[in-house]
């Protein structure tokens, strides 16, 4: 593995796991009410594409960053929607 993808996977990891206090948060607090829905399925939809870009160029940082942020994000999605 060569430095640029260390690089990338370092980016992709802290990025990433960004959103983990968020999804944490919405869990415990049992309330996704400041959480934007129209934002929630923009971001989904964005970081699906960014997912098959990455299938597309066999690109492992974009491939991961993106499957685990979108699997994330998708869970604070359903918080949005179980805790209206």
């Amino acid at each position: 593995m060569n430095w640029i993808n260390i690089l990338g996977l370092v980016a992709a990891t802290l990025t990433t796991f960004s959103f983990l206090p968020q999804m944490l948060k919405t869990w415990q607090s049992k309330s996704a009410k400041d959480v934007s829905f129209a934002m929630l399925i923009f971001f989904n939809l964005g970081i699906f594409l960014w997912l098959i870009y990455g299938i597309s160029l066999n690109a492992l940082p974009i491939i991961l960053a993106n499957a685990v942020t979108l699997f994330f994000n998708l869970i604070i999605l359903w918080f949005k929607i179980k805790y209206r």
